[in-house]
């Protein structure tokens, strides 16, 4: 197992093997310590990072979003709604997709869900049965400008312990990172 996999094995847990760290860092450190023991000739520079980036992604997807959970909704569904409403137009399931890097099932699965709860409304194309057009429903766009001022306090909290200069780096190094992820990912596939 590498560090890259989230960070959900008990080798490099803490004595109790409850995930906190021991002496000289976080979990990822002391995978690649465990690496570089028994592989010196491997460079494990990217476990430092890929490892990372992981790990504080299970966390965070571990703290349920707590505005988001009282309002009934999972980060997956506050994503569609937020898709709708931040674009101020309607989109298609297709494009719902494209917006929220979901599966077209999983937006359909989901589009299900916020139109039963009165969030979401379809129409119809007058040219091409076959195709839906999404938009917000008053009580949609009320409840996304309600949650989101509160969690964006939640996500600030969150990341509190990171000050204000270096958040601006850790974007804009993350956002550089993502930039050519999407730019080649589809080649590294190959």
């Amino acid at each position: 197992m590498t560090a890259t996999d989230g960070g959900a094995h008990g080798a490099h847990e803490g004595p109790a093997g409850d995930g906190r760290t021991g002496p000289g860092g976080d979990t990822v450190a002391a995978v690649v310590r465990q690496w570089r023991a028994v592989r010196p000739d491997l460079d494990t520079a990217p476990m430092e990072i890929i490892g990372r980036i992981n790990r504080c992604a299970a966390l965070l997807q571990q703290a349920e979003d707590a505005p988001l959970r009282r309002a009934g909704l999972s980060r997956a569904e506050f994503d569609l709604l937020g898709a709708l409403r931040r674009t101020g137009h309607e989109l298609t399931p297709g494009e719902l997709a494209r917006e929220t890097f979901s599966s077209g099932a999983a937006v359909t699965k989901r589009l299900k869900q916020l139109t039963e709860r009165g969030l979401v409304e379809r129409r119809g194309d007058t040219r091409d049965r076959r195709v839906a057009h999404l938009r917000l429903t008053d009580a949609g766009r009320d409840l996304v400008d309600g949650i989101l001022p509160e969690q964006l306090a939640y996500e600030s909290a969150v990341l509190s312990g990171v000050d204000g200069p270096r958040q601006d780096e850790l974007a804009a190094l993350l956002g550089g990172l993502l930039g050519q992820l999407e730019g080649r990912l589809d080649a590294l596939r190959t």
